[in-house]
């Protein structure tokens, strides 16, 4: 498996859901927990693996792996905070994002359990990046147009490069 990059009509899908668990969802997220390390990221969708489920992993340091099955986003807060994001599938450019500075999701782990949590910060923030990606939303699409533009320009620039 590799990471799909933008301009793959798999990425602006929106995700089927996943009917059942299986042992087969618990063997998926641990090898997007392997591309996930690989990549040094925090966060990765189905979809970004070429799998159009409602499914992805975080990983941030200092926190335990999480496996989100079917997420349902509960809540988000009014207030919202400022932060850099970047996406393994557009690989070298970041930008800065206003998003909601608390998230509410319920899901089920890759062992079939159903769970809840709140969140905040950077993990409020992973959440509701890695849910985009559920939708066939990217976080360029949240940008304006002229910061939409000029982070594409940098990125097809850098893709001459390599």
């Amino acid at each position: 498996m590799e990471i799909i990059k933008i301009g793959s009509d798999i990425l602006r899908q929106k995700c089927e859901s996943v009917n059942e668990i299986t042992e087969a969802h618990s063997k998926l997220a641990g090898e997007m927990f392997k591309i996930l390390d690989a990549s040094r990221g925090v966060g990765l969708a189905g979809p970004q693996i070429g799998v159009p489920q409602r499914i992805f992993v975080i990983r941030l340091d200092g926190d335990s792996p999480r496996v989100f099955i079917n997420p349902s986003l509960l809540e988000t807060s009014e207030e919202t905070a400022l932060g850099e994001e970047g996406c393994l599938s557009i690989p070298g450019v970041w930008a800065e994002l206003r998003r909601p500075k608390r998230v509410k999701v319920q899901a089920w782990n890759e062992k079939g359990r159903p769970f809840s949590i709140e969140a905040q910060g950077i993990l409020a923030r992973a959440i509701l990046h890695e849910y985009d990606h559920l939708e066939g939303i990217l976080f360029v699409d949240r940008l304006s147009e002229l910061k939409r533009e000029r982070l594409m320009a940098k990125y097809s620039k850098l893709k001459k490069n390599q």
